[in-house]
């Protein structure tokens, strides 16, 4: 078991006790690395570096391993995402489609530029080499789930609708 500096242990409490619960609940052995570096990213909106040696240490692997599966998988965040993350497909067929007008009206919309995060935390623009929607372009993925044959007028009603959902929960 590694040992931690103190006032990283501490700092990190709630990142370490949430990390035992997933290898309770998955297994500690590395068949259950990607699962439980999903179920974490699901949970904290990033994998740190803290995170990445806990979990080898839990699983009993070098925490290199960690970071190499880490960084090789597109999905699995080193830095803090937005509440909703939008990965839009960058292939041929979706630049043939009108991939580039969604993502001007995406960076519009949301007043950033791809690879960045919106200030309040909720929304994080992202390229994606493949969603495997090739039939249908332009595609993009919403927290995972993919849309297709998506419009710029899609994009904007899809992103007023995300606003408006988190103003309802705050004013509730």
């Amino acid at each position: 078991m590694i040992t931690l500096p103190a006032e990283v242990e501490a700092a990190n409490a709630g990142l370490i006790e949430a990390i035992d619960d997933l290898v309770a609940e998955y297994g500690d052995d590395r068949s259950a690395l990607i699962p439980i570096l999903q179920a974490l990213r699901q949970q904290r909106r990033q994998i740190s570096d803290v995170a990445m040696q806990v979990v080898a240490d839990r699983l009993g692997i070098p925490p290199v391993d960690v970071q190499g599966v880490v960084t090789f998988y597109h999905f699995l965040d080193t830095t803090p995402t937005g509440t909703h993350v939008i990965h839009l497909c960058r292939t041929i067929s979706c630049a043939m489609a009108g991939m580039g007008a969604i993502a001007a009206r995406l960076e519009h919309e949301l007043g950033i530029s791809f690879g960045e995060t919106t200030p309040d935390g909720l929304f994080t623009l992202s390229w994606a080499n493949c969603i495997g929607m090739c039939d249908a372009p332009p595609a993009l993925l919403l927290n995972r789930q993919a849309l297709a044959r998506v419009t710029p007028d899609q994009v904007s009603e899809l992103v007023l609708g995300l606003r408006a959902e988190v103003s309802g929960m705050i004013g509730a």
